[in-house]
């Protein structure tokens, strides 16, 4: 994904607050490309193919259970990497289609990736950005979204965060660091830095 030249990856860890990053972004005017949104929509339009390949029912009442796909991958590593292997092909195939725009146009735009560092899938890109956050305050962060209360959600994190590269070493792998380890007002003055960053990088943008 070399020729995505005007690419910036935003991403973190679970809890560390890129999905606020990336909403601030999307507020002065940046495409922002979720690969977590893509990968919904290929659950959805997969179903069929994946609960064959799974054995399993993974359409519930209320729509897609993600969590019966979660007791499945984070209990057999196998049966992860097929999941991955089949996912990831399509995923990486949509964020170049939704990118070709912004490259003809020459313009800075988001791809929100959380699994850039694990996934090993895409060629190293020149700006890739890390929202941080310490362990203890993604674990504390998390919990309040309802994970203290659900065994199953519970279960679920600690395996994502088994699966995640440590916050620490995405840090140093960095270009540059969003630090979300303060308040929303805190994170705003962080976003405003790097729109600064990447302002000087683009004299010729208003952005």
């Amino acid at each position: 994904m070399k020729s995505l030249s005007h690419a910036i990856v935003i991403t973190g860890g679970i809890g560390t607050g890129k999905s606020t990053v990336c909403s601030l972004l999307r507020l002065y005017g940046f495409k922002i490309i979720d690969a977590d949104a893509i990968t919904h929509q290929l659950l959805l339009k997969y179903t069929k193919e994946l609960e064959n390949m799974f054995d399993a029912t993974l359409m519930s009442e209320d729509g897609f259970d993600r969590k019966a796909l979660g007791r499945i991958v984070f209990n057999n590593e196998n049966k992860r990497k097929e999941l991955e292997e089949f996912l990831h092909p399509k995923i990486k195939e949509i964020i170049k289609d939704e990118a070709s725009f912004c490259e003809e146009q020459t313009v800075p735009y988001i791809l929100d990736i959380p699994l850039y560092f694990e996934g090993g899938n895409y060629d190293e890109l020149d700006e890739v950005v890390v929202v941080y956050a310490p362990k203890e305050l993604q674990w504390e962060r998390v919990l309040k979204r309802g994970f203290e209360a659900d065994d199953t959600k519970k279960w679920i994190l600690k395996n994502i965060l088994d699966i995640q590269m440590d916050i620490e070493e995405k840090r140093k792998k960095a270009k540059y660091v969003i630090d979300n380890s303060g308040s929303l007002k805190d994170l705003q003055v962080e976003v405003e830095k790097f729109l600064d960053y990447i302002r000087k990088k683009y004299v010729h943008l208003k952005i």
